[in-house]
């Protein structure tokens, strides 16, 4: 089996799952180059929590887990199966650190809203990592690298958060308006180290003051960044697109990861 990208995507709104759109084309783009993977583990912006879980539940429900939305939004599904194999397969991937099979959680708007539009035949396991409110950047990072073998067994590890996510601050009237100065800049810095391989630059976002603290309120949507990019090989190479930011304050890139890069042979073996 060869092995598989990794992926992040700046999800936006959960509106997004009604829309047809140059951004979920690109998605499906995404997806089509990827191919169909056996299951899905996603790291989602929207389910943190103190410790580590899994979902490992046979069929996850989907949440709706948003506000004021048209109830067209609230009535879609994506019944898409868990596989609590790879949730066990997760949990002994992390240890020792311990983490919990979740028979409660689900699919988050972060994972199915991207996911209708990427694998919309809703077939494939998907099977969702919380994020550990009390972890470090450098910590989340390596969760990430020790969840690098699920890549070669069919695991496509998926990221869905935004590298800029300053809700207060958008420009709602102005949906294509050039980004805020200190947006651009710490989008660019960002992408920058991705493309370059430069993962300790992305690790140390805070470092970057005014810039990280107005792009990065809370870290939550750029956490999941931390994940993909640890799940890198080194030397892999990157690839963003759609790569823009909406509304002068949400990042809407996405990142795709080593496709078509043949793996390295194992001369241990």
């Amino acid at each position: 089996m060869s092995r598989l990208p990794v992926v992040f995507f700046g999800h936006g709104s959960p509106m997004v799952a009604l829309e047809k759109s140059d951004t979920t084309a690109a998605w499906k783009g995404i997806a089509d180059r990827i191919g169909k993977p056996k299951a899905i583990l996603c790291i989602s912006a929207h389910w943190q929590t103190r410790g580590t879980a899994v979902t490992a539940m046979a069929q996850p429900r989907t949440i709706h887990d948003f506000g004021a939305f048209p109830q067209a939004l609230f009535d879609m599904q994506y019944p898409a199966p868990g596989d609590p194999e790879l949730a066990a397969r997760v949990r002994d991937l992390l240890a020792p650190m311990p983490v919990s099979l979740d028979s409660n959680w689900g699919l988050d708007h972060g994972t199915w809203t991207v996911l209708c539009h990427a694998y919309p035949e809703a077939d494939i396991p998907v099977v969702q990592l919380s994020m550990d409110v009390a972890k470090s950047p450098a910590e989340h990072w390596q969760l990430g690298q020790a969840l690098r073998p699920l890549r070669d067994e069919g695991v496509l590890i998926m990221g869905s958060g935004n590298i800029v996510h300053n809700l207060p601050a958008m420009d709602w009237n102005h949906p294509d308006a050039p980004p805020y100065d200190w947006a651009e800049r710490f989008n660019s810095t960002i992408l920058d180290a991705v493309v370059e391989d430069r993962p300790q630059t992305v690790i140390d976002f805070e470092s970057m003051g005014d810039a990280a603290r107005l792009s990065v309120p809370t870290p939550d949507h750029f956490w999941p960044i931390l994940y993909v990019l640890g799940a890198r090989h080194p030397g892999e190479s990157a690839q963003l697109g759609p790569n823009f930011i909406h509304h002068k304050s949400l990042g809407m890139t996405s990142i795709l990861i080593g496709v078509g890069e043949p793996a390295p042979v194992d001369h241990t073996a």
